[in-house]
């Protein structure tokens, strides 16, 4: 069996370097911003390992374009870019699935998919193990996703937590700091 050829490409952001890569399916991989060139590089390469640079077909431009003007503050709506996820186990594709249909500034908890899906609670780790391998952040806006009692949580990108906020804030969906995902209460 022959694997499709698999090609990326690096741009730059208002939040940093950003890189996409592709097969002939549709968007297979997306890196959030890193602080340089070499570091989204580095980062698609380990995801598609196989892959080569290359000029972008039209419909990845426009997904780079839209980026862009994602990272800059503008409304951006990602539901319409084709997605090659290739084989995912099919709880993480049913996840994903629910998570791609959040909207601009629209937030939800980890354990709200789980009960979306018909899981219980005890799937909330599930889903949150789901957004951690999400091949194509922004596009699945996993970002959206929060913790128990709208906690940021955990982020898997560069930067962590930190550029969760910053993606919720650039959307409206950050009024006011969130609050820490575990408090100090020790008595002493």
């Amino acid at each position: 069996m022959v694997q499709a050829a698999m090609h990326y490409a690096i741009f730059e952001t208002a939040m940093g370097f950003c890189a996409i890569g592709w097969s002939d399916a549709g968007i297979a991989c997306f890196r959030l911003p890193e602080k340089s060139a070499g570091d989204a590089t580095r980062a698609i390469l380990r995801r598609m390992r196989d892959a080569s640079e290359a000029e972008p077909p039209s419909q990845i431009a426009e997904a780079i374009a839209a980026a862009r003007r994602y990272f800059e503050g503008e409304a951006v709506d990602f539901s319409g870019l084709v997605v090659d996820l290739g084989a995912q186990e099919p709880f993480f594709a049913r996840v994903y699935d629910v998570v791609r249909n959040l909207k601009r500034g629209e937030t939800t908890t980890y354990g709200a998919v789980a009960k979306a899906l018909g899981a219980g609670p005890e799937a909330a780790r599930d889903v949150g193990q789901a957004m951690a391998r999400n091949p194509v952040p922004l596009i699945i806006p996993c970002h959206r996703v929060l913790a128990a009692g709208g906690r940021i949580g955990g982020f898997s990108a560069p930067g962590g937590s930190a550029t969760k906020a910053r993606m919720l804030a650039l959307e409206g969906a950050l009024k006011e700091p969130p609050p820490p995902a575990q408090q100090q209460a020790f008595g002493f």
